[in-house]
């Protein structure tokens, strides 16, 4: 019933399995891990739960296989994941997307200097693997939706144009979806990276679950990328940490992909995390649609429940009913509303609900604190928006206890304001999750290498005087992890200012001497550190 053409049977769960058997069959442990099976807590009552988990907390023995060189249980789960996701070949990550992503880019840019085109708006992974790589990166301006101000991708035109400018360049590396949940068919994308004859990397962190369902945008694969890196723990029912990387196609040297893997992942990979991949692709593969029918419930409830609370807005593509784009021209536009709905947001995950207060009193932060207090834990918010993620594991019980919670907060007092007239209360410098790094389209090759920063050329300003100067750290708002400076930019009026959002707002941010962000670390007199 369960078996596929290639002879696979995708309802075995074969690591998983191996695992469940070594624990029956209580073998005495004379190898790691140290805790022996779970034995070492056995007297600490409550240490119970981890205990539990420690029992299949295994090593590389007879029989559990081995990541990086699978023959066994783990060669079977990752033949039935790539059967599962449409991939050619599959490979379990143990470090997160992170690991997907340096392999990927230590794959395809092999010498000091590769180039590599690179939408701006990546998590802080990807500009480490350009690091790691001693790449250049062609930062591409992405698609700008006019009425939420968010970006999305770049163009095909724009990939094709910066292409042409740099024949060499190695490959293309884009986002998709972002942390909104918002996207674009990416098969005119992958075209244009095939004419020229270059991969297409995607980092798809949040979209483990595309192409798995009809109300589910299209997977990366299905629309011909080359390498794809999904965290199978962010949107299925993997551990975290748990992710998987797909490739297809002969753009990707797969020989040295499996090698750059042994680089950045351990000689030691989790087990129980390797089996939760292993039991997260067995769900979907054997519940197929219906596997998310509970959590689409789960959404659809809060949309028809959110529909009676005309405080909160909805973040849609125009393309869709009540879409926000749709017949609304941004203000600061010389094009027609027409011409408009031709905006790069075509695609929204029904699983990330991105709601705001549509009187324009609460921002995205305030919310987010009132609903925590109400015991709602969203994903993630800016100065706007409010990310919430509903999955395949959320319940209606969910669903209800957060518009309950909505509903109290819609009862603070609030002016007057005409729904009628409301639109999407779009403010200057907000939302730092995905800024770019100019309003260029292209930017000039931008060279990333290992070299540590001097302490002799750097100095520690306030941040009211780093307007002008050249950024001597990262400044990574965490979440959702995407750079906003790197060391080496140039820190302009705009940023500046949105810093300033960051500083006001208490925003955690990765990469800075200054937690708070009272303080910026700079190159004295504008040096930039050589051959950075």
């Amino acid at each position: 019933m369960g078996t596929l053409k290639n002879g696979l049977d995708k309802s075995r769960a074969p690591l998983y399995e191996e695992l469940i058997e070594y624990r029956r069959k209580k073998n005495i442990s004379f190898h790691v891990p140290g805790h022996k099976n779970g034995q070492a807590f056995a007297s600490d009552g409550s240490a119970q739960l981890l205990s539990e988990v420690m029992e299949i907390d295994v090593t590389e023995i007879t029989g559990t296989d081995d990541l990086h060189h699978p023959e066994g249980v783990i060669q079977e789960a990752q033949n039935l994941a790539a059967d599962c996701f449409g991939a050619e070949e599959s490979f379990f990550l143990v470090g997160g997307s992170t690991a997907g992503n340096l392999s990927l880019i230590l794959t395809v840019c092999t010498s000091p200097g590769d180039m590599l085109l690179v939408q701006r708006n990546v998590h802080k992974s990807v500009l480490h693997g350009l690091m790691l790589a001693g790449a250049k990166a062609i930062f591409l301006h992405p698609q700008i939706d006019p009425i939420s101000g968010l970006p999305i991708a770049p163009t095909a035109a724009t990939i094709s144009a910066t292409l042409d400018a740099y024949p060499h360049a190695k490959g293309v590396l884009l986002t998709m979806p972002n942390y909104h949940g918002m996207g674009v068919d990416l098969r005119p994308l992958a075209e244009v990276c095939h004419h020229y004859a270059v991969p297409l990397l995607v980092d798809e962190a949040h979209g483990a679950h595309y192409g798995q369902h009809p109300a589910l945008p299209s997977s990366a694969l299905s629309c011909g990328a080359d390498g794809v890196v999904q965290s199978t723990h962010k949107m299925l029912s993997a551990l975290t940490m748990g992710a998987m990387l797909h490739v297809q196609g002969s753009r990707i040297d797969r020989e040295l992909l499996r090698q750059r893997l042994t680089m950045v992942q351990s000689s030691s990979p989790s087990y129980p995390v390797m089996a939760s991949l292993d039991l997260a692709r067995r769900q979907l593969h054997m519940g197929g649609e219906s596997t998310f029918t509970a959590g689409l419930a789960a959404v659809s409830a809060f949309k028809r429940g959110l529909a009676k609370l005309p405080r909160y807005g909805l973040l849609l593509p125009p393309q869709q009913p009540g879409g926000l784009s749709a017949g609304v021209a941004s203000a600061d536009s010389e094009e027609p509303p027409d011409a408009q709905l031709a905006a790069p947001y075509t695609t929204q995950d029904p699983f990330k609900v991105v709601i705001y207060d549509d009187t324009g009193v609460l921002g995205g932060y305030e919310l987010q604190r009132l609903l925590e207090e109400h015991g709602c834990i969203p994903e993630m918010s800016d100065d706007v928006f409010v990310v919430l993620l509903f999955s395949l594991g959320s319940t209606i019980e969910d669903t209800n206890h957060l518009l309950d919670a909505l509903q109290h907060i819609s009862l603070l007092e609030i002016d007057t304001y005409d729904k009628e007239q409301s639109v999407l209360p779009m403010r200057d410098a907000v939302e730092f999750s995905t800024w770019n790094i100019s309003q260029e389209a292209i930017s000039t090759p931008v060279a990333f290498s290992m070299k540590p920063v001097s302490l002799k050329d750097i100095e520690c300003i306030p941040l009211a005087q780093c307007a002008g100067r050249v950024a001597a750290e990262m400044i990574i708002p965490y979440p959702p992890g995407i750079p906003i400076l790197y060391s080496g930019e140039n820190i302009t009026i705009q940023t500046y200012e949105r810093l300033l959002v960051l500083e006001s707002a208490r925003v955690k941010c990765h990469g800075t001497k200054d937690p708070e962000l009272h303080h910026i670390m700079v190159f004295k007199n504008d040096r930039k550190q050589e051959n950075l």
